[in-house]
């Protein structure tokens, strides 16, 4: 279908602010090319105010996509073709999703808790046990890889010390070997625990806290939650595509004498 001389201009504009272009826009701009502009301008703050690098803003889009939450692949193609073309080498995108695979820890982080207070409850634990010289290694080890520790990891420790020590050297892969600098790995941890699609608040704070102690700015910060909070578009870019062929096949049918149906 042929675009009018106004759905090319909101193209035109789009390509230009946002550097990019996917075939699921195209429906959406076929659809309603109003309401595109309109989410152009509200994606394009981060873009206009720039606290964050080009690349650093794609390696998020990336973390908000790919993450198990939400697992949007078509924004995982295109931010990392678009991150590619802004030159972030491709280690840097395989620790961006490694960052990313340890969200599911976030059952033990949820779960643990829950199970301490029910068996508080029946009275089956009066309170915390001490450490064991083992559970002070993993503890140690976790500091020292992942550089800082949290109240919210005492339970698990105690409970569960080798999955902890397993979680330890699984999460720890990217802050060894990996090369982007510990606040934008920060920043990652906080673009998905700060997306509408898990919303974790323990971990969120956390990493605000951590992402401050490596020098980001409240700034750069509130750009990663800009990021995520436009997240929603792909119920739209998801299911205009569907739209628009399904509305295809009905004028096809009704064309053709069928029902529609």
């Amino acid at each position: 279908m042929t675009l009018t001389a106004r759905q090319e201009e909101i193209k035109a504009r789009f390509i230009e602010v946002r550097g990019t272009w996917s075939p699921s826009w195209e429906s959406v701009l076929r659809l309603d090319a109003e309401f595109l502009l309109a989410y152009l301008d509200f994606s394009a703050v981060p873009w206009r105010q720039n606290h964050l690098t080009p690349q650093v803003k794609e390696l998020i889009y990336i973390a908000v996509d790919a993450n198990a939450t939400h697992m949007y692949l078509p924004g995982v193609r295109q931010h990392v073709r678009a991150a590619l073309d802004a030159g972030v080498p491709p280690a840097q995108i395989m620790e961006v999703l490694e960052l990313c695979a340890t969200l599911g820890i976030h059952a033990m982080n949820i779960g643990v808790p829950v199970l301490v207070q029910v068996l508080q409850d029946k009275g089956l634990r009066t309170g915390p046990a001490p450490l064991t010289e083992r559970q002070e290694q993993i503890k140690a080890d976790f500091t020292d890889n992942r550089g800082y520790w949290n109240p919210f990891w005492d339970d698990i420790l105690e409970l569960d010390p080798e999955l902890f020590a397993a979680y330890t050297e699984f999460s720890s892969v990217p802050w060894r070997s990996g090369s982007l600098e510990p606040k934008v790995k920060e920043l990652v941890y906080i673009a998905f625990d700060t997306a509408a699609t898990h919303l974790y608040t323990l971990g969120l704070k956390a990493h605000i806290e951590n992402a401050l102690g490596y020098g980001a700015t409240p700034e750069e910060i509130l750009e990663v939650m800009e990021i995520a909070s436009v997240l929603g578009i792909h119920a739209v870019t998801a299911a205009a595509p569907i739209l628009d062929e399904v509305v295809d096949e009905v004028r096809t049918s009704q064309r053709g004498g069928g029902t529609g149906r």
